[in-house]
């Protein structure tokens, strides 16, 4: 088809958040599919959910560039042959350099673990239970030059239950992350997000291809009003349905305090989502 607009993603692990992704294209509403899935890792399974679709896939390791500027010109140079209509960071663990960020503006979408700019870095789900809050979250956001900063496209609510290790705790956060990443994905690809200053707006109604720019321009066109809840997904159903079951009075906080408390976001020295492998979400 057409006017079906181009997604590359990239990987490091498991590839969760890319099933998803993929298992949404597969409605022929969706109006996007996965051209390429690209991993500095070889040993990355989300590599083989792609092999296994059909999917192009490409292995861009560290180790075989002399710096980051050498291994962010070979992303960049790979992820653009593949000219996509908009970038997805599906547990991709590693930070992205500026000239990859400018190669493809404001069409990097990316997915963290917390409600930002709440607990941004590595251990966002282990820093949110050491703090005490009784909710937490998911981001999806437009990726910027700066960690986990980008304006955001769409936030869900996570309560924090009593008993929650950081394992069951993200299990729940990526249920969440498995909605709303495909649903930002696409509104990006079929460029019905414009950016107000940090505020990302939807533009009403569909999006032709020539509206939304030749693949390899920018995908954010002109918009009215705020994303919302009901941006809308595949023809006829929701972008982002209600989180699963109410968050229960307890998770608001006792009364005149923040459910969420502000992070100070990474101190100097300490490691992005992305980087090292330890954080983020497959």
């Amino acid at each position: 088809m057409e006017d079906v607009r181009r997604v590359a993603v990239l990987v490091s692990g498991l590839g969760s958040n890319l099933q998803a992704l993929m298992d949404a294209a597969a409605d022929p509403s969706y109006g996007a599919e996965v051209v390429l899935v690209a991993s500095d890792r070889p040993d990355a399974y989300g590599l083989e959910r792609a092999r296994a679709a059909g999917i192009e896939t490409a292995v861009i390791r560290p180790i075989g560039y002399p710096d980051r500027a050498a291994f962010d010109e070979a992303l960049t140079g790979v992820v653009a042959a593949a000219r996509p209509d908009v970038v997805c960071l599906a547990g991709f663990m590693r930070i992205l350099g500026p000239a990859f960020v400018r190669a493809f503006p404001a069409r990097i979408v990316n997915t963290h673990p917390s409600l930002l700019p709440a607990f941004r870095g590595a251990h966002a789900v282990r820093d949110a239970l050491a703090y005490g809050v009784r909710v937490t979250g998911c981001t999806v956001h437009l990726v910027d030059e700066e960690v986990d900063h980008g304006p955001v496209l769409m936030q869900a609510p996570v309560a924090v239950e009593d008993g929650d290790d950081e394992a069951s705790l993200h299990d729940r956060i990526k249920r969440e992350e498995h909605r709303l990443l495909p649903a930002a994905v696409r509104l990006v690809a079929l460029g019905r997000i414009r950016l107000d200053g940090r505020r990302a707006r939807l533009l009403a109604g569909p999006v032709s291809a020539a509206a939304a720019g030749p693949a390899g321009t920018s995908a954010v066109a002109p918009a009215a009003g705020p994303v919302s809840a009901a941006a809308a997904g595949p023809a006829g159903t929701s972008a982002v349905a209600p989180a699963a079951g109410p968050i229960p009075a307890a998770a608001a906080g006792p009364a005149g305090t923040p459910a969420v408390a502000p992070a100070a976001g990474p101190r100097p020295g300490q490691a992005s989502e992305r980087e090292p492998i330890d954080g983020g979400t497959p």
